[in-house]
């Protein structure tokens, strides 16, 4: 019983902390108009969003349609607007646009590209999903071009 209500506790703490996680992450890029800019960081110039944090590609995605959703989404938030995202910084407008998930939500897209954040990048330069292997697919950061940056 005892280890029954401690799986119960582990499952619902976890299940917390990602929702807390991706309400974080969302916030503030929900709002209206979502920025998209470039940074220097260990990898070179990459893509960022409006505070500095990184942002990532999934391999696996297909086109500029998502294929992260559930616990994927819960480690990778996706980058969400609600309206035309903006570049600034560095980052190219016509490289930006937006693809619709299955929630009806506006993810936003740079060289058709859907972007991400990953829940362990809390403040601007890092870049812990560099390369990560998740979900059936590595994780990159983007360089101003929309190109992935395949090196950790």
């Amino acid at each position: 019983m005892y280890r029954l209500k401690l799986l119960v506790a582990f499952t619902a703490a976890t299940a917390l902390a990602s929702t807390a996680a991706a309400l974080a992450f969302a916030n503030g890029s929900t709002t209206g108009a979502t920025s998209v800019a470039v940074a220097k960081s260990r990898l070179g110039s990459i893509l960022v969003d409006s505070k500095g944090i990184t942002l990532y590609d999934f391999v696996q995605d297909k086109g500029t349609r998502s294929t992260c959703y559930g616990a994927c989404a819960a480690l990778w938030p996706p980058l969400l607007t609600k309206g035309k995202p903006i570049a600034v910084r560095g980052a190219r407008a016509s490289l930006l646009g937006t693809t619709k998930r299955k929630d009806g939500k506006l993810e936003v897209t740079y060289n058709g590209h859907p972007l991400y954040y990953f829940v362990t990048d809390r403040k601007p330069g890092q870049t812990t999903g560099q390369g990560v292997n998740q979900f059936g697919a590595p994780w990159w950061a983007l360089s101003p071009a929309g190109k992935e940056i395949h090196r950790v």
